[in-house]
């Protein structure tokens, strides 16, 4: 399935039905009172959040979404039907923006959360609402109150409990693999993972956590450089970001700090977010290496040593992120 994250549509709420105008005839009434009934009101335009879907790729296809019209009232006081209200389904951490002015207008950021963006127009009212002690046979009635229109973009922030960051083949795609059921694309060169993956890892029978593999980043990726500016939007709303770097880089420090430096460059509140630090592909590094990093701080934080390959200190780094998890959400300690 291909990843799409922003697409922009069209939406318009039903129109209400129009008021009726007729008079009772029966027998020996060939004129009676006024009977027309009102109008029905138009459907709404309603945004559904759908765990199931993790594209935008839908709305690619299918640019307008038009909610059902109210039906017009009819004689003996019948009102109209109700327009059926357009139900529009989109993934968990879907932003809904007016695409023309960019304010946002809602925030589809939980499962099963459902907002209704645009309502229909009333139905208007039949002749028999009109009557009065001075006037008893009133010949008009209300045509239905228009639906709203619109244009909006939808954009998609994955939301997920832990965010990893590195540079373009920092191992980030195998450890996710190795954590996790997803399967992303993996190979020995720059810019494979060319979208964000999601994945679940489990801590128990009844516990676990979501993990984003956000493509690489590179200098300049705040700015617009590179595949990163697109995707940064992605760890926006991680509880915890990973910052991920190759133990066999040329300057690890200048690297944490490049990253560092983007995502800060990006949107002040990543400096919030509390983080920890991997140096990745141990199981390559000589002795010496990881003797001479294992000394390095990060802005306080000693690095924990990992290989996805070998799997040496995954689990230990599986508890730690799943400690900082629940710390950062109030949760309590306790695996």
């Amino acid at each position: 399935m291909k990843f799409i994250d922003s697409a922009s549509v069209e939406v318009k709420s039903g129109d209400g039905g129009a008021g009726h105008i007729s008079f009772r005839r029966e027998k020996f009434m060939p004129m009676g009172g006024p009977d027309g009934g009102n109008g029905g009101r138009g459907g709404d335009i309603v945004i559904i959040a759908n765990s199931n879907m993790a594209t935008l790729l839908d709305f690619r296809y299918v640019r307008k979404y038009y909610a059902e019209d109210g039906a017009p009232g009819s004689k003996a006081n019948k009102t109209g039907k109700n327009g059926k209200s357009k139900k529009i389904k989109v993934p968990v951490g879907t932003q809904v923006f007016d695409a023309d002015s960019g304010e946002l207008l809602a925030d589809i950021d939980a499962k099963d959360k459902k907002v209704t963006l645009l309502r229909g127009g009333k139905g208007g009212k039949g002749n028999a609402e009109f009557v009065t002690s001075t006037r008893q046979a009133p010949r008009y009635a209300q045509p239905g109150i228009p639906g709203e229109g619109r244009n909006i973009r939808f954009e998609l922030k994955l939301i997920a409990d832990v965010g990893f960051v590195g540079m373009p083949n920092a191992g980030k795609s195998t450890l996710i693999s190795v954590i996790s059921a997803a399967k992303p694309k993996i190979a020995d060169y720059p810019f494979t993972t060319l979208t964000p993956n999601l994945g679940i890892v489990r801590m128990g029978e009844y516990e676990s956590f979501t993990v984003a593999d956000i493509p690489g980043l590179i200098e300049g990726a705040s700015k617009g450089k590179g595949l990163g500016y697109q995707f940064l939007k992605h760890v926006e709303r991680t509880a915890v970001l990973l910052y991920m770097i190759d133990i066999n880089s040329d300057d690890i420090k200048a690297e944490y700090e490049m990253l560092r430096n983007e995502l800060h460059s990006y949107s002040e509140l990543m400096r919030e977010k509390p983080f920890m630090v991997a140096l990745t592909k141990i199981d390559s590094a000589t002795e010496e290496l990881i003797a001479e990093t294992s000394g390095l701080d990060f802005d306080g934080k000693s690095p924990v040593f990992i290989s996805s390959v070998s799997g040496q200190n995954i689990d230990d780094l599986k508890t730690i992120l799943w400690t900082s998890i629940k710390d950062e959400k109030g949760l309590g300690n306790e695996i």
